[in-house]
């Protein structure tokens, strides 16, 4: 394996196991939190007792989303609209707004910032959430068309469209203020599955490049049993 292979290896499987301890992080968060209607930003609200785990997650989003995209930034979508730039950009994109709002996190209960009161705080911190949301998503729909990764193109567009669905209806309800339970639950969800996409575009990535350095190999022994099989070389 090449040394440049070797280093990709490396980032997707440490930036996998980085996202994969946010994940931890952010679902024992909710556990201490208490409460079926919390939002994920209020686990880092203002005086929350999970505002620091809530730091250290996004912080690990950002290191381990930043390798994963690193080491996918030869993957390219076939469809001309969605190929301005590679998946990779999109997710160093998301990775830049969530360091943001690792940062500047949102008061107690995080109120929707077109609500009374207004807060720049708030503002700031739920827009970089949204931005890098969206860039995730785009990054998503982007894999769901890669060309020459079958597997990983399915199931990104599973997911993106299952996040899709669930991150507007909890985005709807939490602007309604309606039934906050059941937004919490699926804001909540939409999270996790978009957090699992990057863990598996990582693995995925990591176990491409070892494939195709094996396929590589192989077809090399090939190469050279038939040459030294060759009438010309006896």
């Amino acid at each position: 394996m090449s040394r440049r292979d070797s280093l990709d290896v490396a980032a997707a499987l440490a930036g996998s196991a980085l996202i994969s301890a946010a994940l931890v992080l952010i679902w024992v968060a909710r556990a201490e939190f208490g409460g079926t209607q919390v939002y994920v930003s209020e686990l880092g609200g203002t005086g929350a007792s999970t505002a620091h785990q809530f730091e250290i997650a996004l912080l690990l989003v950002v290191a381990g989303g930043a390798l994963v995209a690193f080491a996918g930034r030869d993957v390219r979508s076939r469809v001309r609209l969605l190929a301005f730039w590679a998946p990779s950009v999109s997710i160093w994109i998301a990775c830049g707004f969530f360091l943001i709002a690792s940062q500047v996190t949102c008061r107690a209960y995080c109120p929707v910032p077109t609500m009374s009161p207004f807060d720049f705080q708030d503002f700031t911190h739920i827009t970089c959430a949204v931005l890098a949301f969206a860039a995730g998503c785009l990054a998503m729909l982007q894999t769901a068309f890669a060309v020459g990764h079958r597997v990983l193109a399915g199931f990104s567009l599973a997911i993106a469209v299952a996040v899709a669905v669930v991150a507007g209806l909890g985005g709807i309800l939490s602007l309604a203020r309606f039934d906050t339970e059941v937004g919490g639950y699926a804001e909540f969800t939409a999270t996790t599955l978009a957090i699992l996409w990057v863990i598996v575009y990582g693995v995925s990535i990591a176990a491409s490049t070892v494939r195709g350095q094996r396929d590589l190999g192989e077809s090399g022994d090939i190469r050279s049993s038939s040459r030294l099989a060759s009438p010309t070389n006896m």
